[in-house]
């Protein structure tokens, strides 16, 4: 009877809690969208002091000296297709990426992430696989590891390559942000 009434008062304590993510919302107003641009421009320049060669499709560089600690911020660069990821403002790493296809297009904007699973599954496409995804909105947009051909070809999605979604998610939480233009 005293476990009822513990599992009882726990669950009254847990639905009188707001989520944490139902008090994240994404910004894709023209103004978060004029900032996530000047955003990307920004980590184009941090990323062109530090990087000697230019990514391949499926390349990536990550900082192994990297700060302990702080917030991550991803900023992602839909013209040059490339995710360059901060830890307590310090550049860390930068990533090829894939966003979405003409007609499937990868929304700019600033966005929280909301959702994160090891090993998620698409409802929407076929079951597809989509490992270390980090839902940001609400319709299906995540960052996740998948194919780097070189140019836009998800359905939305900004796909990374697999080393770097991996150790991207180890490092993240729910309610970090990530920055689209």
């Amino acid at each position: 009877m005293k476990r009822l009434a513990l599992l009882a008062a726990a669950f009254a304590a847990f639905a009188a809690t707001p989520s944490l993510a139902a008090d994240l919302v994404a910004d894709e107003s023209p103004d978060a969208v004029m900032a996530a641009s000047t955003a990307v421009m920004s980590a184009r320049d941090d990323a062109a002091d530090l990087l000697s060669r230019d990514l391949k499709p499926g390349g990536y560089w990550w900082n192994a000296n990297r700060p302990d600690g702080g917030p991550v911020e991803v900023r992602v660069s839909l013209e040059d297709q490339r995710a360059y990821v901060y830890q307590a403002g310090e550049l860390i790493g930068v990533s090829t990426i894939s966003s979405g296809k003409p007609g499937k297009d990868t929304p700019p904007g600033i966005f929280p992430i909301l959702e994160k699973k090891t090993m998620h599954r698409s409802r929407k496409y076929d079951n597809a696989p989509m490992p270390f995804m980090q839902r940001i909105d609400n319709y299906g947009i995540a960052l996740h590891a998948g194919h780097i051909p070189g140019r836009p070809a998800s359905h939305g999605c900004v796909r990374l390559p697999s080393a770097f979604a991996a150790k991207l998610f180890s490092m993240t939480k729910v309610g970090d942000r990530v920055v689209i233009g």
